[in-house]
């Protein structure tokens, strides 16, 4: 028990120190990668019909963006665009939750990746070092 604990701690330091030492760039694909795993979860939840799970994992899925929305600096054009996308996922979350719906979740993850995948190119053609893309 206690090999497994230190492991576990090991573990949890590894992944603090990779999120206390990535970039703005990197930490924002860390959080497009994290919203694509929830969405993973909660579809398979809802192919198994466990409800609460995801339920859960669509919640984590809307903190991410919300926070991705409190985040934009509306001083750039762009963020605009960015904040109409978030809004219009964040919507869907909300259906999909609503309704259990699988389709809409399958939606809302197809354009997670889009965008992280965009996000991906961006951070390559600004010269960001892209760890495992």
């Amino acid at each position: 028990m206690a090999i497994l604990s230190a492991q576990q701690n090991a573990y949890a330091q590894y992944k603090n120190n990779k999120v206390m030492g990535a970039s703005g760039p990197e930490l924002t694909l860390m959080l497009y990668d994290g919203a694509i795993k929830f969405l993973n979860v909660a579809d398979y939840a809802l192919e198994k019909n466990d409800v609460e799970k995801a339920h859960i994992n669509i919640i984590k899925t809307e903190k991410i963006i919300d926070y991705l929305r409190n985040t934009l600096d509306m001083k750039y054009p762009v963020a605009q665009d960015f904040e109409n996308m978030y809004s219009y996922i964040a919507r869907r979350l909300i259906e999909a939750n609503m309704g259990k719906d699988r389709e809409i979740v399958a939606e809302v993850n197809k354009h997670m990746h889009a965008i992280r995948d965009n996000w991906v190119e961006v951070m390559k053609a600004n010269h960001v070092y892209v760890k495992d893309a």
